[in-house]
């Protein structure tokens, strides 16, 4: 019997959706048709595939029931709308710039010689997306991918399975062939047989440092390109010149948004001396207005984690820093209705880099704030992670800004914002948090591969 996918709805523990996992032939058999698809993809004209990619995206974006089913799916509150904004601005970007990201680099063309180098598309591509932004993080690598002239696999986390599905059907109703993008229903060990089978010229997976590791087990010896974004420790650090406000709005709805579950989401914040117990101050007076309740509901401001495990292991976090001397600000009162994925946010002081909650990715409505004497402590506190996607930093002297985020290890340096992408910048990581490189003309760099022409010409 088929090993079924579920979907199971933190709001209440209902059964969403729930698919047979593809049989190893059934794997293979689509690995096989995108493969028998993918040659007359890339020989349309780069213009087509454009046109037809934007079209699946307004399509896409234009599904209005996508919110309420994916606030069932993962429990982000309907009032915050869904991600189709942030797909149209990156997919367009990406369009915008294919041309020039694509086009062939030309190195001499005279007498005796041209010599040129063109972008191939790898061929097939598998995007395994996580589920705590589908539709965003999909689309990073969708979007571009298929641009490229590639064709595409859709492995979606089984808690945002239907969202996999949403994507393709858009992109097919918008006249992308079926067999160039699929949404697949894989268990881990399907996806490690494909991998370890050479089934694709580049896998892009989101998710954690462990499942990075499985990827690359997977992918030992097959030499497959990979774009890995994994684990992160976000660092903000406001310094003794920030605008306060300004600093403690953005940050702690970085650290809460979306219940802290996003990729860039702040996770420790470093406070100047002078400012420390103001912002602190301001910080727990934002979390306190949250309402924590039933995602479906407008009122809600803070729905529940993912599963209840995600939720436990940060309980086990903050329970441990308090245990060892921190000092949670906000009472639990505050948020009734506690239990199972749902979980109010915290703030905890006296915390320090002997405890797992300023260290160790928690992914959750929960951050750590401590007092720094100046640049040099706060950047060896960054630093001291093994993580780096992003760092914040706030401040109006944007010298200084850039002076110290070219000291921090980390791939995105923000000043005063946080927990954004740009389309047109690099989304990249150091350390334990992966590597490879989406969106910005390098996104196209890494979905495919150079080829180098050396035409002797006819004397």
């Amino acid at each position: 019997m088929a090993e079924m996918i579920r979907c199971i709805s933190p709001i209440d523990g209902a059964l969403v959706a729930e698919r047979a996992a593809f049989t190893a032939a059934e794997a293979g058999a689509a690995v096989a048709r995108a493969r028998a698809a993918q040659a007359a993809w890339a020989a349309r004209p780069l213009s087509e595939r454009v046109a037809l990619v934007e079209a699946g995206v307004a399509r896409l974006a234009a599904m209005e029931d996508s919110v309420p089913e994916l606030a069932r799916m993962m429990g982000r509150p309907v009032r915050y709308g869904g991600e189709m904004g942030g797909v149209k601005e990156r997919a367009g970007y990406m369009a915008s710039v294919a041309e020039a990201a694509l086009a062939p680099l030309e190195i001499a063309d005279d007498e005796k010689f041209r010599r040129f180098i063109r972008r191939e598309p790898h061929g097939l591509v598998l995007v395994i997306a996580p589920w705590n932004y589908p539709y965003l993080t999909a689309i990073n690598t969708v979007a571009p991918a298929l641009i490229a002239g590639n064709a595409v696999l859709l492995k979606h986390a089984a808690q945002t399975i239907l969202a996999g599905e949403r994507m393709a059907r858009a992109f097919h109703e918008a006249g992308v062939p079926a067999d160039v993008f699929q949404p697949v229903c894989l268990t881990h060990q399907g996806t490690a047989d494909l991998i370890a089978a050479r089934a694709f010229g580049f896998v892009n997976f989101t998710g954690s440092v462990s499942g990075g590791r499985a990827i690359e087990r997977a992918a030992a010896g097959t030499f497959t390109a990979l774009g890995l974004e994994l684990g992160g420790k976000d660092p903000g650090y406001v310094m003794e010149d920030a605008d306060l406000e300004a600093a403690a709005e953005t940050l702690i709805d970085g650290a809460m948004f979306n219940s802290g579950q996003c990729c860039c989401g702040i996770e420790r914040i470093y406070v100047a001396a002078p400012l420390f117990d103001r912002f602190v101050e301001k910080a727990v007076s934002i979390v306190e207005g949250y309402r924590l309740g039933n995602p479906l509901d407008p009122e809600t401001t803070l729905g529940p984690m993912a599963q209840t495990r995600f939720a436990d292991l940060v309980r086990a976090q903050t329970a441990a820093a308090v245990a060892a001397g921190a000092k949670a600000l906000v009472d639990p009162a505050r948020f009734p209705g506690q239990g199972g994925a749902y979980l109010g946010p915290q703030i905890l002081t006296g915390v320090d880099h002997s405890m797992d909650l300023m260290r160790e990715e928690n992914f959750g409505p929960v951050v750590g704030i401590m007092k720094v004497e100046g640049d040099e402590e706060a950047l060896r506190l960054m630093n001291d992670s093994a993580y780096g996607l992003t760092a914040s930093l706030w401040t109006r002297d944007i010298d200084r800004a850039e002076r110290l985020g070219a000291r921090i290890e980390t791939g995105t340096v923000f000043m005063n914002r946080c927990d954004y992408l740009d389309p047109a910048l690099c989304w990249t990581g150091c350390k334990d948090t992966g590597r490879g490189a989406a969106l910005s003309d390098l996104g196209y760099h890494a979905l495919t591969r150079p080829k180098s022409f050396h035409l002797k010409k006819p004397q």
